[in-house]
Formats: C-alpha cells, structure tokens, sequence
C-alpha cells in the first residue's frame, strides 16, 4: 500500500452512468482510492427515438446557435451532424468535456464559459441580432428551465430538444451495501444525488464531494457534508476528494 497517495485507505462511491464512471473512478483509485461502482443513473435514448433531434439537426442552418449541456447531449448531436456544419451556424458547450465530442466531430466550438453551469453559459451568451435569432438546445428530457428561460428573457427564439433520457438501472444489493460502507459519495449530477439517496435511504454516507453548484446543494438539502469541486469537472472532483481526505 502506497502510503503517500491522498486517497489511500478511503473507499469512494461513484454513482455515474457505467459508459461515463470509467475515467473518475480511474483517477480516483490513481489516488489510492478503493473505488465502490454503483450506476444509479443509465442513458437510453429519447421516447420518440431520437426522431426530433434527427429533424432539428437536418435543419440546423435554421438556428444561430446550437447549445448542449451535457457530454451525452454532445454526442448525440454529433453523431448527427454528418460531413457539413452551416457556416452561420455556432456552438456552444457547458463546459470543456461537453464540447469534446463536437470537437471530434469537426465542429467548432465557439463558447465554453468560465463556469460550466448554466447561470455561467448564461452569462456569457451574446445578445441576439436586432433582428432576432433562434438557438437549438439539445438535452437531457428533464433538466432546469434556468437556460431556456434565461436565454427567452434576453430575446432569443429557443427551440428545446430531447437528445437523450436518464432511467434508473437495476442496482445489486451487495453493491449498495458496499457503497453504504464507504467514507464518501461522489455526485455528478442532482439527479444522482436524489436517485442514490432513494436508494440508500438516507445520506449514507455523510460526506458527499459534488461536482458543481446544483448537485452539491440537493446534497445538502438531504442531509451530506458536502464538498464541491472547482473547477465543475472530473478533475475538479478529484482535487476535492483529495481536499476532503486531508481536511
């Protein structure tokens, strides 16, 4: 056992979706970390199969701006773009590993914002043309209103797609009782917060490092000693695991 890794003798729950816990749960067992899987949160595609994202990117020289706030969102934009982007056509992504797959894709990212949560895109997002302008957002089927709102209030025309759910997965209850046992919960999300905390049946345990803002206030409210990540990434969320085991 490597004594000098911050995270040695500390078992940390990591509740991400199974194809996105990967590069965390790796980073934090590097720490010396003993790292405790439990997917509370899976990504299926929307109802209608995806069917009204096909139609907005077909029509994508349509908007002025295509929005994703998430990597999964990303993705599923990407994986419909095809070989031309509209030349009047710009992106913007929440954070840096949102804007990954529209990298990939070839497209170019024309807005990360310092902060990546919605208030932070918010506050960086341009005026509209004086003589209006539309942005597409593509996300996740239940999120918060606080983007489409803010971004109707300062005058754009903003149609809100579904690129994608998150549904429940079975969870193993040896698994669960694992989790229950370690020293920390990681949260990436508020709908991982509230779904492990359904599971679990209470905060269990206690001390809960978030990734940003919103997850780390749900936490709160039900009850964990929170820690929250700066900046909001999966870097930042193991620099504050590693914060939270010396403090």
């Amino acid at each position: 056992m490597n004594t000098d890794l911050p995270l040695t003798g500390r078992t940390l729950v990591v509740t991400r979706a199974t194809d996105q816990a990967g590069t965390l749960a790796g980073a934090l067992a590097q720490r010396g970390a003993r790292v405790v899987e439990l997917p509370v949160i899976a990504v299926a595609d929307p109802a209608d199969g995806g069917a009204a994202l096909v139609a907005a990117v077909a029509d994508l020289d349509a908007y002025d701006w295509v929005v994703v706030t998430s990597p999964n969102g990303a993705r599923r934009v990407a994986d419909r773009l095809g070989g031309t982007i509209p030349s009047g056509t710009r992106f913007a992504a929440i954070g840096p590993r949102t804007a990954v797959p529209l990298l990939a894709a070839g497209a170019a990212v024309d807005l990360v914002p310092g902060r990546a949560v919605a208030e932070g895109l918010l506050d960086e997002f341009p005026a509209p043309p004086d003589t209006g302008g539309r942005v597409l957002l593509a996300r996740a089927e239940v999120a918060r209103d606080v983007l489409p709102d803010g971004l109707r209030a300062a005058g754009w025309d903003v149609d809100v797609v579904v690129a994608y759910r998150n549904v429940e997965p079975d969870t193993a209850p040896d698994v669960l009782a694992a989790a229950m046992a370690a020293d920390a919960v990681v949260f990436t999300a508020e709908s991982t917060v509230r779904r492990y905390t359904a599971l679990a049946g209470s905060s269990t345990p206690v001390d809960a490092v978030c990734i940003g803002p919103v997850s780390a206030t749900a936490a709160r409210e039900l009850g964990y000693r929170v820690v929250t990540a700066e900046p909001h990434s999966v870097e930042g969320l193991v620099d504050a695991a590693c914060a939270w085991a010396a403090g």
